[in-house]
């Protein structure tokens, strides 16, 4: 015969044996005392499906104790996302996990976890009394919204509209390099509407460096030329390498430079400081304030020895290359990097293509979380960025 649960506040209370049946054995609820215990709601529905509680009074005088069915409607009216909570939980109990719940009332063992985890799935072997957190689950409906500010360290189960469920894992990534390359001092560049272009560039700027592209072809006559994208240009000339012989200005006046006289080119002065002030006007005015928020990406990553290059074709804003000897013996770039301001909020089914498409072209998903503009110098430079890591996980 197997026992019924009462129903008390926001818990079910198991006497008899239900300590040695349910807790020592198996990890469900939590002692109160004797041989009793409390169960979650979770808990007590996954116990009532299986067949190892006969039923649940739910409080009504003269009621009959409820099963799985009623059980499971009275919970999800009563408790907040119970249906996909459940779902979650059945999951990974099934796949061998002991589980603690964690949303309040509920303590979730004595793991110190972030309120926004729903569950925690301890290490294989563990139980609820070891307290091995292996899992930290917060639990997502396919419509619901998480915020990119809390959620490293988390385990996300998302759960979509037919009841699959997604598993991604997040973190705090290394993206600490080991490319030994220092531009030399003297670069000049002229800043175009959209990029710098340097003349007479060394060739290991872009060889060794992978700054810019060069601009060549079969029948090239001239060489030594390399294009820099904006974020390049102004990162060089903020690190004191790079100076502007000269600023062209497009026909409706890009930038917040206009030209002095009848032709289409300004003076940039010949100091670093100008051509800072001069590329990030251009960005800007190109960009708007992600410009900044880039250019911040940018300046962080090189400072870690990583190499930042475009991530145009995979729908990022960079690719990243840990470990550059040469251009001719490039190895294949680790993650794409997305740059996105703190309160920046994931939609589910974006995050879930985001994390799609890293791992189809077998990088890892890398989020730049860049305060304010990122750019509070007006070099780029800037010390509020938070780096968070997302990819697929099975349990």
């Amino acid at each position: 015969m197997q026992p019924t649960g009462d129903l008390r506040g926001d818990a079910v209370h198991v006497g008899g044996d239900a300590r040695q049946r349910f807790y020592d054995s198996r990890g469900y609820g939590r002692p109160v005392g004797g041989n009793a215990i409390e169960l979650s709601r979770v808990e007590a529905a996954h116990l009532l499906f299986r067949g190892d509680l006969s039923g649940v009074r739910l409080g009504g005088d003269g009621d009959d104790p409820a099963g799985f069915e009623r059980f499971f409607v009275d919970s999800a009216a009563a408790a907040d996302r119970f249906a996909v909570r459940y779902l979650v939980y059945a999951d990974l109990r099934d796949r061998g996990f002991y589980l603690s719940p964690a949303r309040e009332p509920w303590p979730g063992g004595r793991a110190d976890v972030a309120d926004a985890v729903d569950v925690v799935a301890y290490e294989r072997g563990s139980t609820p009394d070891t307290g091995d957190v292996h899992y930290p689950v917060r639990v997502v409906g396919e419509r619901e919204s998480v915020p990119a500010d809390d959620v490293a360290g988390q385990t996300l189960a998302v759960v979509d509209e037919e009841s699959d469920i997604t598993y991604f894992e997040t973190g705090r990534p290394d993206l600490t390099g080991s490319t030994d390359y220092d531009p030399p001092a003297d670069l000049t560049g002229v800043l175009l509407a959209d990029r710098v272009v340097v003349w007479d560039a060394p060739p290991a700027l872009y060889e060794r460096g992978f700054y810019g592209q060069p601009l060549s072809g079969r029948a090239a006559a001239v060489e030594g030329i390399v294009q820099l994208s904006l974020v390049e240009a102004a990162s060089l000339a903020a690190d004191g390498v790079l100076r502007l012989s000269e600023v062209v200005v497009g026909e409706n006046g890009d930038g917040d430079i206009e030209p002095t006289g009848d032709d289409d080119t300004v003076p940039a002065g010949d100091d670093h400081a100008s051509a800072t002030a001069a590329i990030v006007a251009r960005g800007r005015a190109v960009e708007g304030d992600r410009f900044g928020r880039r250019l911040a990406t940018y300046r962080d990553l090189r400072e870690r020895r990583t190499v930042p290059k475009t991530g145009f074709k995979f729908g990022a804003d960079f690719r990243t290359y840990l470990d550059v000897e040469t251009v001719e013996d490039l190895p294949h770039s680790e993650h794409l990097v997305r740059v996105v301001e703190p309160d920046h909020v994931f939609a589910p089914r974006e995050l879930s293509l985001d994390v799609r498409l890293a791992g189809g072209v077998r990088k890892k998903l890398v989020f730049a979380l860049v305060d304010g503009n990122g750019d509070p110098g007006g070099a780029g430079t800037d010390d509020g960025i938070e780096w968070l890591s997302v990819g697929r996980l099975t349990p």
